[in-house]
C-alpha cells in the first residue's frame, strides 16, 4: 500500500494506482474529460491530453495530471487551491476557444461532457479569441457522422477503435494546431475498415462522432399513405427507460409499445419473434453441418459489425459463418412477403422501421444482399436514443404510459428470443433448439450460466447424444480477432461460436443511452433480459406457436428451400485498407 495526503486527508491505496483513483477513494472529485475507465469492457484511456485533471503536488506546487500519474509514498496533493482552479478553468477555456458554439442544436446537447465541465467551472464567456480550424464533416457512411470540428483530441474513440476493437480506423492526423482524430489517410468513413459498431461514438464526450439521424425519414413515412410497421430489438426495452429517468435495467416493453402506437405506427411487432425464427434457422443449419460433415465451427451471423469485420479481415473464412440473416432483416423479409400477403398489402405500400440498439444496423439495411430488386427488407433504422427523442417530441410522459401488447402474428416470442440482446444469448438459444432437433427431447437445464456475463470470452461444452460440442462466445472485436486467429492456426477448435462486436453484446450497442463510464448499467441491462427470459411462459423457440404456424403455412421446413430464399444471405470479400 502507498500512503499519501490529498487536501490534508490521509489515504492508503494499492501500488500502481493513480492520484485520480486515490482521490475517488476518499470522495474527492477531480474533474476529467479525456480520461475513461471501463475496465469491465477492456477500455482504459489515460492520455491526459485535456489537462483538466491537473492537481498541485508538493511544496514547490508543481502541476501534474491526476489521471495518469501514479501515487508515490508521502505525496502531498492539493486539488482545491486557486492555482489548481485557475489552471483547470484555463484548460477548459482553451478547449472552448476552438470549439463550435452551436450547443443548442448539437446532437450531444445535454449529454456533452465539455458542456458540463464549462458549467461546473462557471465559465460564461470565451476569453481566448483566435484562429479556428474548420474541417469538412464526413457523412459518407450510412451509420456514423464524423464532425472533426468538435474533436477535442481526447482519443477515447481511438482507444476504443484500436485497443478494444482492433479495427484501427481512427487515428490522429495532422500536426500542431491542425491535429485532429480522423481516419487512416483521411479517407471518408465508407472507404475504411470501419465496421460501424459505434463504440467510438458511445465514448465520444462532445459529439464529434454521432449516428446518422433517420428520425425525419421515419416521420415522413408516418405521414405517407403507406402502411408503416415497426419492430423493436430485445436490448431496446431494457435501456429505453434510462432516457426518462427510470432505473437502468427497467423492462419497459409495454410502455414502449404504447408509445409507438401513439407515434402513429400501424402495427407494432417484436424483433424477438424474428430472433426465434433465427434460432430455428441457425439451429437447423448447425444440425445439417453436424450430420453432413459440414464446415465447423459455425459462427453466428446476427451482428452486422462482426460480419463486416470478418469480410475485411478474414476473407479466407467466409464459409464458416451461418448464412442466416440477422433477426431484424429476417423480420423485414417476412413482413414484406408473409405478412403483406396475409393482409393484402402491396409490397411497395409497406414500410418496415427497425428500432435497434445498434448504429451498424443502419448500414446493414442498405446492403444489396438484404432485399430484392428495387427494395430493402428494412426501410429505416433508428436507435434507442432516436426513439427517445421522438417520444419527447410528442411530449409523452413515458413513465406514466399504460402497458400494451405487441400485435400478432409477428409479435409472439419466447424467452430464448429475448436473450439475443446479451452476449451469449444467441448461442444459448441456438443450443436449446439444436438439442431438441437432434434428440427430440427438451434440455433439462436450458440455462447456460458459463455463457453469461460481461467477460469478453466464454466457453462451455454440451453433450448431445454422446457427442460433446465445444462452444465459445466472444464479445468485442479484439476478442473475436484473437479467437479467429487461434482457429485459423489450428491452436483451438470449437463447434459453435457466437460473436458480437460490442462488449457485452447489443445491450452495449452504439445506439443505446450513454452509460457515462458506469459499466454496472450494462450488467443491469443484461440481468433484465435474462429475467424476461425466465418470466416467459414459453422459453424455447420451437414451442412458439407463431413460429410453428409460419413454417406450417408459409416457409415449410427450417433450412428448407423457401427459408433459404427469404431468410439466408451471402457474404462479401472486402478490401482491407492498410
Amino acid at each position: 500500500m502507498i500512503n499519501l495526503k490529498i487536501n490534508g486527508k490521509d489515504v492508503s491505496i494499492e501500488k500502481d494506482s493513480t492520484i485520480l483513483e486515490a482521490a475517488k477513494k476518499i470522495n474527492i472529485k477531480i474533474p476529467t474529460l479525456c480520461h475513461l475507465d471501463l475496465h469491465g469492457l477492456g477500455l482504459l484511456n489515460q492520455e491526459a491530453n485535456c489537462r483538466v485533471c491537473m492537481v498541485e503536488s508538493g511544496k514547490n506546487g508543481s502541476m501534474i495530471p491526476a489521471c495518469n500519474t501514479l501515487v508515490k509514498e508521502g505525496m502531498d496533493i492539493r486539488t482545491d487551491t486557486l492555482k489548481v482552479i485557475h489552471t483547470r478553468r484555463t484548460m477548459i477555456e482553451l478547449l472552448l476557444s476552438n470549439h463550435p458554439q452551436d450547443c443548442l442544436i448539437c446532437v450531444k446537447n445535454g449529454e456533452c461532457e465539455l458542456q458540463d465541465l464549462a458549467q461546473d467551472a462557471n465559465i460564461n464567456k470565451i476569453r481566448f479569441e483566435g484562429e479556428r480550424i474548420e474541417f469538412p464533416i464526413d457523412d459518407s457512411s450510412k451509420s456514423i457522422v464524423r464532425d472533426p470540428n468538435k474533436c477535442i483530441l481526447c482519443k477515447r474513440c481511438e482507444t476504443a477503435c484500436t485497443n478494444v476493437q482492433t479495427v484501427a480506423t481512427l487515428t490522429d492526423i495532422g500536426r500542431g494546431f491542425t491535429t485532429v482524430v480522423g481516419t487512416q489517410y483521411n479517407n471518408p468513413m465508407h472507404m475504411t475498415n470501419c465496421t460501424f459498431c459505434g463504440q467510438c461514438l458511445a465514448v465520444c464526450p462532445t459529439g464529434a462522432l454521432a449516428e446518422v439521424n433517420c428520425v425525419d425519414k421515419v416521420y415522413n413515412a408516418l405521414r405517407s399513405h403507406k402502411t408503416v410497421i415497426v419492430q423493436t430489438a430485445p436490448a431496446v426495452r431494457v435501456a429505453l427507460g434510462e432516457e426518462f429517468g427510470m432505473e437502468p435495467g427497467s423492462v419497459v416493453t409495454g410502455k414502449m409499445v404504447t408509445a409507438l402506437r401513439n407515434l402513429g405506427f400501424d402495427y407494432v411487432f417484436d424483433t424477438d419473434f424474428a430472433a426465434d425464427l433465427t434460432t430455428m434457422e441457425e439451429a437447423a443449419e448447425l444440425v445439417h453441418r453436424l450430420q453432413n460433415g459440414g464446415r465447423l465451427p459455425i459462427l453466428t451471423s446476427c451482428c452486422p459489425s462482426w460480419v463486416k469485420f470478418i469480410e475485411h479481415n478474414f476473407g479466407d473464412m467466409l464459409d464458416i459463418p451461418s448464412t442466416c440473416k440477422s433477426p431484424h432483416e429476417m423480420f423485414g423479409s417476412i413482413a414484406k412477403t408473409y405478412f403483406a400477403e396475409k393482409y393484402n398489402i402491396p409490397r411497395e405500400d409497406l414500410m418496415v422501421v427497425s428500432i435497434m440498439p445498434c448504429v451498424a444496423k443502419k448500414y446493414e439495411s442498405r446492403r444489396p444482399e438484404l432485399g430484392g430488386e428495387g427494395y430493402s427488407d428494412v426501410d429505416h433504422v433508428i436507435t434507442t436514443r432516436e426513439l427517445a427523442s421522438m417520444i419527447r417530441d410528442f411530449s409523452m410522459s413515458f413513465a406514466d404510459l399504460p402497458d400494451s401488447d405487441f400485435d400478432n402474428p409477428l409479435g409472439e416470442s419466447s424467452g430464448a428470443g429475448a436473450i439475443f440482446g446479451a452476449s451469449g444469448g444467441v448461442l444459448e438459444s441456438t443450443l436449446r433448439t439444436a438439442y431438441h432437433m437432434i434428440t427430440g427431447k427438451d434440455l433439462e437445464k436450458i440455462e447456460f450460466h458459463n455463457l453469461r456475463g460481461l467477460r469478453g470470452f466464454k466457453e462451455a461444452e454440451i453433450d448431445i447424444n454422446g457427442r460433446i460440442l465445444k462452444v465459445a462466445v466472444a464479445s468485442g472485436l479484439g476478442n473475436a480477432r484473437k479467437l479467429l486467429n487461434d482457429i485459423r492456426s489450428g491452436e483451438k477448435h470449437y463447434d459453435v461460436i457466437e460473436i458480437m462486436a460490442c462488449p457485452g453484446g447489443c445491450i452495449d450497442g452504439g445506439g443505446q443511452p450513454f452509460i457515462h463510464g458506469d459499466v454496472s448499467i450494462i450488467e443491469k441491462r443484461m440481468k433484465a433480459l435474462h429475467s424476461v427470459d425466465k418470466d416467459k411462459p414459453v422459453r424455447l423457440s420451437y414451442k412458439n406457436e407463431s413460429i410453428k404456424k409460419i413454417y406450417d403455412e408459409f416457409l415449410g421446413e427450417p433450412y428448407g428451400e423457401k427459408a433459404h430464399e427469404l431468410l439466408h444471405t451471402d457474404f462479401v470479400f472486402r478490401k482491407k485498407y492498410d
